[in-house]
C-alpha cells in the first residue's frame, strides 16, 4: 500500500501527528513510461540507492560550492590588513636578519660540513655481499677452559663500615670537576658569543666599506664613460671636419684638372678624329673601298689566269721532251740493220 503524508493540526496534548489515507497501487504497465505521459498525482517509487540526490561512499572528493552570501566588507577588510600587517612583518624579519654577504668576483658560495664530525654524503647506499658455506662433516667441539687444580688455602679480609667509600670526602673531587667544566662551558659560550659579537661587527663594518667602494667604483666608471664618450665624439667631429675639408680640397682640384683638361680637349679631338679617318673625302673613299679592291682582285685573277698558262706551256713541253728522249733512247739501243 501506497501511503501519502498527511499533516494533521495538533492534538490536545500539544504532540504533532500525522495520517496516512489508504490509496490503491497503482498498476505498472510492461514498458516504462516518458515524463510527459506521467501524471501528477502518480508517484515513482524505487530503490533509495539510486537516487542522485543521496551521496554514496566517501564524501572526501565532493566538490563543495561556495558560499554565495554576501561576506562582511569590515571582516574582509580586517582580514586583509591582518594578511597585510604579516607580509610587512615577514619582509622586516628578512630584511634585519644576518645574511652571509656576496661573493668576491670570480668566487662563490659553497654548503661546508660544520658538525664535530665530518659524515660521507652520498646518496647511493653501499652494499656489499657475503656468502658462506659450511664443511660437509662436523665441527670440533670447543676445547674446554683449562682450569688449575687448587692449591692453597682461602684466605678473607674483614672491612669495617666507614672503610671502603666516603661519599662526603670522595664526592668533593667530582663537584669540582663539574662545576669548573660548567663555569669552562659557560665562559666559553660567553666568549663565542662575544666573537660573534665582534664578528658581525667586523662583517657591517666590512659591508659598509665595500658598498662605499662599489660606490666609488661606479662613480669612476661613470666618470671614465662619460669621457670616453666625449673622446669618441670629438674624435668623430675632427674627423668629420678633415673629411670635409679633404672632400673640399678634392673638388677644387678635380675643377682646376677639368678646366686645364678641357682647354686643350677640342682641338685634340678634331686632331684624333681626323687622323683616325672620321672626316674623310667622298671620291677619295670610294676609290679606296670600291676601286682599288676591284682593281687587285682583276689584276690578280689576270696573273693567276697566265700563271696557268704557263704552267699548262710547262707541261707540255715537258711531256715532248720526255717523249722524244725515249725515242731517241729507243733508237740507239736498236741493232743497225744490214744492207
Amino acid at each position: 500500500m501506497a501511503s501519502v503524508l498527511q499533516p494533521q493540526k495538533e492534538a490536545a496534548s500539544g504532540t504533532y501527528t500525522f495520517a496516512s489515507r489508504p490509496r490503491a497501487v497503482q498498476s505498472r504497465s510492461k514498458y516504462r513510461e516518458t515524463v510527459s505521459e506521467q501524471t501528477e498525482d502518480q508517484v515513482n517509487y524505487g530503490n533509495i540507492m539510486y537516487d542522485r540526490r543521496v551521496v554514496r561512499g566517501n564524501t572526501y572528493a565532493q566538490h563543495i560550492l561556495p558560499i554565495t552570501a554576501q561576506a562582511d566588507p569590515i571582516e574582509v577588510q580586517r582580514q586583509q590588513e591582518a594578511r597585510r600587517r604579516a607580509i610587512a612583518r615577514k619582509r622586516a624579519k628578512e630584511q634585519f636578519r644576518q645574511r652571509t654577504p656576496e661573493p668576491l668576483e670570480g668566487r662563490k658560495h659553497i654548503d661546508v660540513q660544520t658538525e664535530l664530525y665530518l659524515e660521507e654524503l652520498s646518496d647511493r647506499i653501499e652494499e656489499a655481499n657475503v656468502e658462506c658455506q659450511t664443511d660437509a662433516f662436523l665441527d670440533k667441539p670447543a676445547t674446554p677452559l683449562f682450569i688449575p687444580a687448587k692449591t692453597g688455602k682461602d684466605v678473607a679480609t674483614q672491612i669495617e663500615e666507614g672503610e671502603l667509600f666516603d661519599f662526603d670526602i670522595e664526592v668533593k673531587p667530582v663537584l669540582e670537576v663539574l662545576v669548573g667544566k660548567t663555569v669552562e662551558q659557560a665562559l666559553l659560550e660567553v666568549m663565542e658569543e662575544e666573537e660573534l659579537a665582534s664578528l658581525r661587527a667586523q662583517q657591517r663594518a666590512f659591508e659598509e666599506l665595500r658598498n662605499a667602494e662599489l660606490v666609488e667604483v661606479q662613480r669612476l666608471e661613470e666618470q671614465e664613460r662619460r669621457h670616453r664618450e666625449e673622446k669618441e665624439r670629438r674624435v668623430k667631429q675632427q674627423r668629420e671636419i678633415l673629411r670635409l675639408e679633404k672632400e673640399t680640397a678634392e673638388k677644387i682640384a678635380a675643377r682646376a684638372f677639368a678646366q686645364h683638361y678641357l682647354a686643350d680637349l677640342l682641338p685634340s679631338v678634331y686632331t684624333t678624329l681626323r687622323d683616325n679617318g672620321y672626316f674623310y673625302n667622298p671620291v677619295e673613299r670610294d676609290v679606296e673601298t670600291g676601286f682599288l679592291p676591284w682593281l687587285m682582285t682583276e689584276v690578280t685573277n689576270k696573273l693567276d689566269r697566265g700563271s696557268l698558262g704557263r704552267t699548262a706551256l710547262d707541261m707540255l713541253i715537258r711531256d715532248v721532251v720526255d717523249k722524244r728522249l725515249k725515242d731517241f733512247q729507243q733508237m740507239e739501243q736498236e741493232p743497225p740493220s744490214s744492207n
